[in-house]
């Protein structure tokens, strides 16, 4: 039987050609107005995985 995704975490997370996962960074959804112009930019970005998250999160997105 063919593996499916789980599509609530392949909304939230991408992998990488190498098989990293990334996510995105939380504090960027609102009382944006008194954070730093740096601190906004840096929360653009996404960060990789790490820890025991990543064996689960295989499981949620084989391909």
């Amino acid at each position: 039987m063919k593996m499916k995704t789980h599509k609530g975490a392949s909304k939230r997370f991408t992998k990488s050609g190498s098989g990293k996962i990334f996510h995105h960074r939380a504090g960027k959804r609102h009382l944006l107005s008194h954070k730093k112009r740096d601190r906004k930019r840096r929360l653009r970005r996404t960060a990789v995985v790490t820890g025991r998250a990543t064996a689960v999160l295989q499981q949620l997105l084989p391909h």
